[in-house]
């Protein structure tokens, strides 16, 4: 059974998913055309959060052995070959994410 405190920190959190989601609706509503800083910014930002993400994905990598960094970069760099390839996000990352896990349990 699901306690007082679960419950209104799940509305909460659903509301605070829903307010966020809806937002822009809300603010745009009406208007002809998206604004030049919020056009930039759906420009910008995909390219930034992937960077961002590669570079914490790859933080902890060691140089000291051949398992501390191999796993990792033959793993990324099939992400980035299949995303060339094939232009499917979830296809290079489930496919970079099963070799990575292959590498490091069976291999490395």
């Amino acid at each position: 059974m699901v306690d007082s405190h679960t419950a209104y920190a799940i509305a909460i959190m659903a509301l605070g998913t829903a307010l966020l989601r809806f937002l822009p609706f809300i603010i745009f509503k009406g208007k002809g055309s998206t604004p030049p800083l919020v056009e930039k910014l759906g420009r910008m930002l995909p390219c930034a959060v992937i960077a961002m993400l590669v570079v914490y994905c790859l933080k902890d990598m060691h140089f000291t052995t051949t398992a501390g960094y191999l796993p990792a970069l033959m793993a990324g760099l099939l992400v980035a070959l299949l995303h060339v390839w094939k232009k499917n996000t979830l296809l290079s990352v489930i496919s970079g994410t099963v070799v990575y896990m292959l590498l490091i349990q069976f291999v490395f």
